[in-house]
């Protein structure tokens, strides 16, 4: 197998994941060369198709758990070259990792730590870009939340794992590894890929709001659940900052470049990518009918453990410094949902 160049080849950890996918159908269409690394546990081997339709280039892919080291291990040894690492993989469901707590801490920090090992090992160059979350914010004292917003203890063991995801890197760093890295705090991403060949592929019960709302607007399921309406916001129903995937995978691209240019005023750098604004669920609720034309059926429940009341990113730094800013509104953004929920379903 003739081995990829080592500045445009970039291996994607959960790259067959949602956020991962949308990622590789841009750096492809960025011309670098995508190689897959993903174990399925929440994910479908089909998703490759849809990046090959979108794109005309099929991405390599090696199915490994990322926190079995032997396995990566392997990946290295048949991609040698490989110093351009995008790191996705990771149990990511803020309710689930209250009843998984171990589960999530094993995966999520065994597999980032058996990655740090191998590609900073005999003193390799590498530049990483870490999947991060605004979990790491907690519930910030001041809003919008800007990237010196101080590290709070986050709400979640999911969250949990993130900052101390972060704080591993930067020990790492310290150490003296030749590494840098990127770490960019995610707020909501939602929506599919314009074609609709690729989008967000839930396995069995939905544990994010879009994917829920689509279904219940499908048929799938008899009515969309709001966990809690006694937030103090305007509507009583938690606020948070929703955005295209598109554009957060087009954040990953820049990211990589602005490493791949040596424009990187630090070994560790942290960036806010959001819509920069905030929105509750009813008010998500609202703009989805209006798309899509469909009434939702929903019911109120409890609060879920872990919930943050209401958060929302400042995404100015992300402009100046990586010319990154959301260009598709969220209108938009749940219109692409909507329409890849319908060909999911054969709905015309």
């Amino acid at each position: 197998m003739p081995q990829p160049n080592e500045q445009t080849t970039v291996l994607l950890t959960g790259g067959t994941g949602y956020i991962g996918s949308h990622t590789a159908v841009e750096l492809i269409e960025a011309g670098f060369e995508v190689v897959i690394v993903d174990n399925l546990s929440n994910s479908n081997i089909e998703v490759l198709n849809g990046i090959e339709k979108i794109t005309g280039i099929r991405p390599r892919f090696i199915k490994a758990d990322c926190a079995d080291i032997a396995a990566m291990q392997q990946v290295f040894a048949t991609y040698p070259s490989i110093k351009n690492v995008i790191h996705f993989a990771a149990s990511k469901a803020v309710g689930e990792s209250f009843q998984l707590p171990l589960e999530y801490y094993r995966n999520n920090l065994v597999s980032l730590l058996n990655l740090l090992q191998i590609i900073t090992e005999k003193g390799r160059e590498a530049n990483l870009v870490f999947s991060s979350s605004c979990a790491v914010y907690g519930q910030p004292d001041e809003l919008p939340v800007t990237e010196k917003s101080p590290y709070k203890k986050p709400t979640s063991p999911y969250g949990n794992t993130k900052k101390i995801s972060e704080e591993i890197i930067l020990d790492t760093i310290a150490s003296g590894k030749n590494l840098t890295v990127i770490a960019l705090r995610y707020f909501n991403p939602i929506g599919a890929h314009a074609t609709a060949e690729i989008g967000e592929l839930p396995l069995g019960t939905p544990l994010n709001l879009i994917p829920y709302i689509t279904q219940t607007a499908a048929g799938v399921r008899e009515n969309l659940t709001v966990y809690g309406n006694d937030f103090s916001t305007p509507d009583g129903t938690a606020i948070r900052d929703y955005f295209s995937v598109v554009d957060l995978a087009q954040g990953h691209v820049m990211a990589l470049q602005r490493m791949l240019n040596g424009n990187c005023k630090a070994k560790f750098e942290a960036f806010n990518l959001g819509g920069g604004e905030g929105s509750s669920v009813l008010e998500l609720i609202g703009a989805f009918e209006k798309v899509s034309g469909v009434k939702l059926n929903y019911k109120f429940a409890p609060r879920r453990q872990g919930d943050v009341e209401r958060v929302w990113a400042d995404t100015t730094y992300a402009k100046v410094e990586l010319g990154w800013e959301p260009k598709i509104s969220l209108e938009q953004a749940l219109l692409s949902a909507w329409v890849w929920e319908k060909k999911l379903r054969g709905i015309r």
